[in-house]
């Protein structure tokens, strides 16, 4: 970075910002993200109809699953990009070019002519837009909190805690929607036209957050650490080199809650083809986890500030290894929306005590000169191996065992991992 650069930055960064918009500037891109993934996994089974059609209905959702979970695995690879150029060039810049990629990755998949009319360019082009999407997602994550945790450092766990929060806003939006949608047209209409209607409300977000990141300066603990090591280069191999173990940790601590938040955006599609609900029931269950999440994630992030962020994360961790087997059992012997409903407001709970403090924890695995490349890496990998794969392995593994108890396994296996990785990180980091 030049000297004029920084000198720019930090007589930006110098004058007053309220904390709001910071906030603002940094989740609006992560609930864009998250509102295009949860539309797509919510709305699955129409899109499979559309793009993925095939004789087997559970090999046209097993297609739109796929496609799903590749886009995860492009994540790592925009963690690397994005977050090297977030640590060489600044948070704000490579916030606003990741809106701009998942605004056109959206784009496409609101214009894109189905299957019928262009064939296999249809999937192809649905991957591609996904492809798009996930390598602008790779990147969002570890320069949003980078952005927040070093405006706020007094508040740490309550400003990163906004990045989940913003996650829970964009659920409870997509859910109105998927209600709304699901209730109000045919079958045959959400097929042919109706999905598309969701992607249309996300391209509405693009604008807004241009205009919010803009009007935001740019991270002064940033800007004081490019002014004493110019043009420092975050390389992967650095952070590999001396930073794996952090890495490491980053992956395991996401873990449970990644595989929890993934599910839920899979209720929709479980609750029609193994619970035999209505197209709507799913949507309800899902709308009341997003109203969980939002109410609690910010209160979880306040009082963690001040009694301790592993003082809370590490019981909802226990607790979820705990009960998953126990409401898995639950919601299928009774299979009623009701307790759909109740089962998923439990575990929304639970991830919103894990997810309050997590961000804030996260970052300060890692040192300032690697923060947006180590969290982006650390937070992609966790989440295209426990997120992007979650509802493609759920369904695997009741098409396997024939049991819709099954994906329990799976949460379960991410409980395991992520109670692990918090241990390390307070007694080996000294996090708290």
């Amino acid at each position: 970075m030049s000297e004029h650069a920084v000198s720019g930055t930090a007589a930006s960064a110098t004058r007053p910002v309220r904390p709001w918009k910071v906030i603002a500037a940094a989740s609006i891109g992560n609930a864009l993200e998250w509102y295009d993934i949860s539309i797509y996994a919510y709305f699955s089974v129409y899109i499979s109809v559309a793009f993925f059609p095939s004789e087997s209905h559970s090999v046209s959702i097993m297609l739109a699953l796929g496609t799903f979970a590749l886009s995860f695995f492009i994540r790592p690879v925009g963690a690397i990009v994005l977050g090297s150029f977030a640590d060489r060039k600044g948070r704000k810049p490579a916030l606003t070019l990741t809106i701009w990629l998942m605004f056109l990755g959206t784009l496409m998949i609101v214009i894109m002519p189905p299957a019928h009319v262009i064939g296999l360019a249809a999937p192809l082009l649905i991957l591609l837009a996904r492809l798009i999407q996930g390598f602008a997602a790779g990147g969002e994550f570890g320069s949003a909190t980078s952005l927040m945790v070093e405006h706020l450092p007094n508040r740490k766990g309550f400003a990163a805690s906004w990045q989940f929060t913003s996650q829970a806003m964009s659920t409870v939006l997509a859910s109105i929607i998927g209600v709304s949608l699901t209730t109000g047209l045919s079958q045959e209409q959400l097929e042919t036209w109706g999905f598309r209607l969701p992607f249309i409300v996300g391209l509405l977000v693009g604008p807004v957050g241009l205009y919010i990141r803009r009007h935001v300066p740019e991270s002064p603990e940033f800007t004081a650490a490019a002014a004493e090591v110019p043009e420092k280069s975050a390389a992967i191999g650095g952070i590999l080199r001396h930073h794996k173990l952090a890495v490491v940790l980053a992956i395991g601590a996401i873990a449970v809650s990644t595989c929890l938040n993934y599910f839920i955006t899979y209720v929709p599609t479980y609750a029609m083809d193994n619970l035999g609900m209505t197209a709507s029931a799913g949507f309800w269950a899902t709308l009341v986890s997003g109203i969980v999440l939002l109410l609690f994630t910010p209160v979880a992030g306040h009082f963690c500030d001040k009694v301790g962020r592993l003082t809370f994360m590490i019981p909802a961790a226990l607790a979820v290894m705990v009960l998953t087997w126990v409401l898995f059992t639950w919601v299928v012997a009774a299979n009623a929306l009701s307790v759909l409903i109740v089962v998923v407001a439990i575990f929304s709970l639970l991830k919103a005590a894990y997810y309050g403090p997590l961000a804030s924890v996260m970052g300060d695995i890692f040192p300032t000169e690697v923060r947006g490349t180590g969290l982006s890496l650390g937070y992609n990998v966790g989440v295209a191996i426990f997120g992007g794969l979650t509802p493609l392995v759920a369904a695997w593994l009741i098409g396997v065992t024939g049991d819709a108890k099954a994906p329990a396994y799976w949460v379960l296996l991410a409980g395991v991992l992520s109670v692990a990785a918090i241990l390390v990180v307070w007694k080996k980091l000294g996090v708290r």
